[in-house]
């Protein structure tokens, strides 16, 4: 039923939408085969890890099909700035994977800038050995009261959460980068489909 684990992490953390957090795949497989919680969460955060270097692969291929020549070009240039601050991008990485966000938006952002994914898996992996940690252990617990937990599924939480993802997406796609960091002007494209 491991190996369970590792696969359900991995396609929920490889796909480029808003997919089911992979925690909560963590704790419905950790309920239903009564499972030893610290194998779920270490196998569980490996495999979300592969997903997240799986997704950062392909999903340059995906955006440079969909996006214009100038906003590809703009993204790579985000991309080569982040490369050259390992330890900002890396530090950024795990502060990020520690807030209730949604990391699928920070890899896709990274992957279409064409950021190197070894810089930030690490730090992604130590985050999601604590968040998911924290969260598995706060669902194993909340099973006890599943009616109270089922209630609380749609709220203003999580749709800020979905916001938040979306922003940090448009906040790549959108900011001219050139000018930014360049000329220090804030300039915005919002044309940047072919």
């Amino acid at each position: 039923m491991y190996v369970l684990v590792f696969v359900a992490a991995l396609a929920v953390d490889s796909i480029p939408i808003f997919a089911p957090p992979a925690w909560t795949v963590l704790v419905a497989l950790l309920l239903l085969f009564h499972l030893n919680p610290w194998l779920v969460v270490i196998i569980g955060v490996i495999g979300s890890t592969l997903g997240r270097y799986i997704l950062s692969i392909y999903i340059p291929k995906v955006s440079s099909a969909l996006v214009t020549r100038r906003e590809d070009e703009n993204l790579r240039y985000v991309g080569s700035k982040v490369t050259k601050a390992p330890f900002a991008a890396a530090t950024f990485v795990f502060l990020y994977t520690l807030t209730p966000l949604s990391t699928t938006a920070l890899f896709t952002a990274v992957g279409i800038a064409r950021v190197k994914p070894w810089h930030i898996l690490l730090p992604f992996f130590c985050g999601r050995l604590i968040t998911d940690g924290v969260m598995v252990y706060t669902g194993k617990y909340a099973a006890g009261n599943a009616s109270d937990w089922l209630h609380g599924q749609i709220s203003w939480k999580s749709l800020l959460i979905v916001i938040a993802g979306l922003f940090v997406i448009g906040v790549f796609l959108f900011v001219d980068w050139p000018s930014l960091l360049e000329k220090r002007r804030l300039r915005l494209h919002f044309k940047i489909l072919r």
